[in-house]
């Protein structure tokens, strides 16, 4: 897939028509990527909300496995879901990643009785998944490999499915720039938490089962979650 940097108009409407179809299991294998300019990092910033400017390089244009990632028009989301550093309301042990649900918020426990919070977008009813499990590997720019019962369900996917191969990564790919693949008694549980091309979709409950965060986010995310973190996910 040849990198887009321009992002067109009508690159961005394919994107939402894509997103719009559900996101559930995922199956990848890891292109190989050179990062063009660094993701944000994992540095410690104070607690709070950050400031407008801290928002402007946050949700910044980025450019990273050769894909520039648009700028996303946060002022035009709910502040509650910016990544910022808040008081652990979790009790989870650090390192943990906590998804709570009804809130639409993702955590990343830290030491010292903090954690980073993220908004995040869920699945619709009836495809949701809760419980404890594993992230027991993680992917940049993954391919994204609708399982066989979506396809049957969506037809239209059938070109992306297991046997041809899925969709190659890139900015219009729904797993976005990352993916964290999460495991339950060593089987797949086909959630993943993952990047996401429409910020729209942040807040809200429109996926087939997965996590979807910001693909600025997803980039910070992964540099806080190592392979074989602990996940909770609670309903």
């Amino acid at each position: 897939m040849t990198p887009d940097e321009t992002y067109s108009r009508r690159g961005f409407l394919g994107v939402l028509a894509l997103s719009a179809v559900g996101l559930a299991g995922c199956t990848s294998t890891s292109p190989a990527i050179r990062r063009i300019m660094p993701a944000p990092g994992a540095s410690r910033r104070p607690m709070g909300a950050p400031s407008d400017a801290e928002l402007a390089v946050m949700y910044g244009p980025v450019s990273d496995g050769g894909f520039l990632i648009p700028a996303v028009p946060y002022r035009q989301i709910d502040p509650r879901y910016y990544r910022q550093r808040v008081d652990d309301p979790t009790g989870e042990a650090p390192g943990t990643v906590v998804v709570d649900t009804p809130s639409r918020l993702l955590y990343v426990v830290e030491p010292g009785g903090t954690a980073m919070r993220y908004g995040v977008g869920i699945g619709r009813d009836g495809f949701s998944w809760q419980g404890d499990g594993i992230i027991h590997w993680r992917q940049t720019w993954p391919r994204w490999k609708p399982p066989n019962e979506m396809v049957e369900r969506q037809p239209q996917l059938a070109r992306y499915s297991i046997a041809n191969g899925g969709m190659e990564p890139g900015l219009k790919n729904p797993l976005g720039a990352r993916a964290l693949y999460i495991f339950q008694n060593g089987e797949d549980t086909l959630y993943r938490l993952h990047g996401n091309p429409d910020w729209t979709s942040i807040g809200k409950a429109v996926s087939s089962g997965c996590v979807r965060l910001l693909n600025q986010d997803v980039i910070d995310l992964y540099t806080r979650v190592p392979s074989k973190a602990k996940i909770v996910v609670r309903q």
